[in-house]
This record gives C-alpha cells, structure tokens and sequence, in this order.
C-alpha cells in the first residue's frame, strides 16, 4: 500500500503546485508545456518502452491521439478549476470522475451492473453536486467558474479514462502507451504557447520551466506509483482504485482545509462523505 499512499501524496500535490502557481507569478500554460516534456522524458529513462507495438496495425491512434489532445487540455481546466473553486472540488470532481468510466464500463464495455455500484454511482452524483455548491453569496463572488470548471474537470477526467480503456484493450504495452501520449501532449501543448506567442507575445519564463519540471516529476510519480501499486497487488485491483480515490479526495479536503484555509460549508463537507460512501460501495460492488 506504500506505493498507493505516495500517488495519492503526488496527485495531491499537483492541485498543490497548481494552488500555487498564480502566488508565484507563473505561467501554468507554459509549466504545462515543461511538465509533458520531464514526462516523457521519465518514461523513457525509467520505463524505457518498447515503441515497436505502436507501429502494429490494430495500434488505437485515435483513442492515443484523443489522449494527446485532453491530456494538456483537462490540465488547464483543472488549473482553473484550482484557481476558482479550490482543491477541495476540484480534487474531488476528478476523482468522481470515475462515475463516468464505470458507466462506459456497464454500457460500452459488457460490466454488469451490481445493486452496490448502482448505488454508490448515485450517491457519487449527489456528493458532486454538493461539493461544487457554492450558495448564492459565493456564485456571485465567483461567477459561473466556482462550478463550471469542476465540471469540466468532471466531464474531461472520464472521457480521459474511457480512452484509456480503449488503448488498454488494444493490448498496447502501457509504457508505450504512456511514451505516445505524453509525446502528442507536448506537442498540443507547445502549439498553444506558439498561438499565444503569436497572439499576445508571451514571453517562456525561467521561473515556469522550473515549475513546470516540479510538476512533470509529481504528475509522473502519480502514474509511476500507481501503476506500482497494481503490481504490488495484482489480486486486488478495487482495493487499489478505491483506497486512491479515497485518499485523494481525504488528503485533498485535509490540504485545501489547513494550507489554503478554504471555507467549506456544511453541505460541501457533506459531499466529501458522500464522495468518500459512493466510492467505497462502488469498490464493494
């Protein structure tokens, strides 16, 4: 379970370094950039894959190429959803996330739907719903971003997992997989600093390359210790899904609580334990 708790610590703390960006004066669009470079860059000193696999016919380029696309895409929305809504949310609307792959699982992917799934899917939509409540005092003080951004975050995160399913079913090799859609990703992700360079004479700074290398490193140990995880125990993958979620929707309300000082209310505290029952039923479905 080690291997588990230090990707819930690195997941946490790229909501941390995305918190912190604005403080810091840096260009989370360019520490983005940066970031799938050390990335890729990891994967091929540590997991060295094979690229050979990517060249076979039945390769899943479109759902690779999907990826490439969201991966940079989701890391700007998750940015702002940091920004505007807090880590707690935002956090928590990516790890709920999960409702929408499950419910690819039942309808594209033959899974059979169990009373405890329905259920913790249910409730996992009301947590949703309750995290990213706001009231109306704080709606006007936010805008429309205190709740659009975390479901963005929502709605992206699933889409990324239900193409991550169809590359797994692919029978792709993950490192190759990995190596592929880190490479597309830098390349979308360079393309939006070429249009904003254009645009608006953006300017690389030394201070978001170095911040972008701190969240290449944190965004990779989150990949790299979970997959760990799952080899750790190969028998019992829910275990692993469900205590990751869990831990970083805890550890997430635990940060944004102490270090940020972020004001929850009641009903969004309500929808931390609610996030926390559904994800435990749907591990217990």
């Amino acid at each position: 379970m080690i291997y588990v708790l230090l990707s819930v610590v690195c997941s946490v703390l790229v909501s941390v370094l995305l918190k912190l960006a604005r403080r810091f004066e840096i260009d989370v669009s360019q520490a983005i950039a940066w970031n799938y470079l050390v990335a890729g860059a990891l994967t091929a000193l540590i997991l060295q894959p094979a690229l050979a696999p990517l060249r076979e016919p039945g390769a899943p380029w479109l759902a690779l190429i999907g990826l490439g696309v969201l991966l940079p895409t989701i890391f700007l929305a998750l940015a702002a959803s940091v920004r505007h809504a807090g880590i707690v949310r935002s956090d928590a609307a990516q790890r709920l996330s999960l409702l929408l792959s499950l419910l690819a699982a039942f309808l594209l992917f033959g899974e059979q739907l169990t009373a405890f799934k329905a259920l913790g899917i249910a409730l996992g939509l009301l947590a949703l719903l309750c995290m990213v409540w706001r009231g109306r005092q704080r709606v006007v003080e936010s805008g429309p971003a205190g709740w659009l951004y975390p479901l963005l975050v929502f709605g992206g995160f699933g889409v990324i997992d239900i193409l991550f399913k169809r590359v797994a079913q692919a029978g792709v090799p993950l490192g190759a997989s990995l190596q592929a859609m880190f490479a597309l990703a830098l390349l979308v992700a360079l393309a939006l600093q070429l249009w904003r360079r254009l645009r608006d004479r953006t300017r690389f700074t030394a201070r978001s390359a170095l911040a972008g290398v701190a969240l290449g490193l944190a965004n990779f140990g989150n990949i790299l210790f979970y997959l760990r995880g799952h080899q750790a125990l190969p028998q019992h993958p829910a275990l692993v899904f469900a205590s990751m979620n869990i831990g970083v929707v805890a550890l997430g309300a635990l940060v944004g609580l102490l270090l940020f000082r972020e004001r929850l209310s009641r009903l969004n505290l309500g929808g931390v334990l609610l996030a926390l029952l559904a994800i435990g039923l749907i591990a217990r479905g």
